[in-house]
């Protein structure tokens, strides 16, 4: 009986499947520690809190504090504010608990409008955790 030798691809899937030493890692990322900081799950609430306010994010925020892609997706729909998935201002809102996914590198939470008469609607507000100054990076409305 004949051996067959591993192809280079077996052997390449097997070196790649061994864990990098943490030292060589650390030693070949060039990003300064500080830089590396992901933003928690308390950070994210406090920001999305300020940012939306009671009534809705005041024009510097708008301006400031939102991605290049918000801004896009706003410009696409100027009979809408897509920040609130609303069409004028709500009377309250309210943010709920933040959830945080380290893998996906973002974090999100359920934003609840009130408009009166027990009226209310949600959306789910996200930002990037590597986000640097914090920005709300997108907005997905409910219904």
């Amino acid at each position: 009986m004949k051996t067959t030798p591993y192809s280079l691809g077996a052997l390449l899937l097997a070196l790649l499947a061994l864990p990098a030493p943490t030292s060589a890692v650390a030693a070949a990322d060039p990003t300064p520690v500080g830089a590396r900081h992901r933003h928690t799950a308390t950070e994210i609430s406090t920001f999305l809190s300020s940012f939306y306010g009671h009534h809705g994010p005041s024009a510097p925020d708008r301006d400031q504090r939102v991605s290049q892609q918000l801004k896009e997706k706003q410009a696409h729909a100027p009979h809408s504010d897509v920040l609130l998935c609303a069409q004028k201002e709500p009377q309250e809102i309210v943010v709920g608990a933040v959830t945080v996914a380290q893998s996906a590198g973002v974090g999100w939470a359920t934003v609840t409008t009130h408009w009166g008469a027990d009226s209310t609607d949600t959306f789910t507000a996200y930002v990037r955790l590597d986000s640097r100054p914090i920005k709300l990076d997108d907005v997905i409305c409910a219904g």
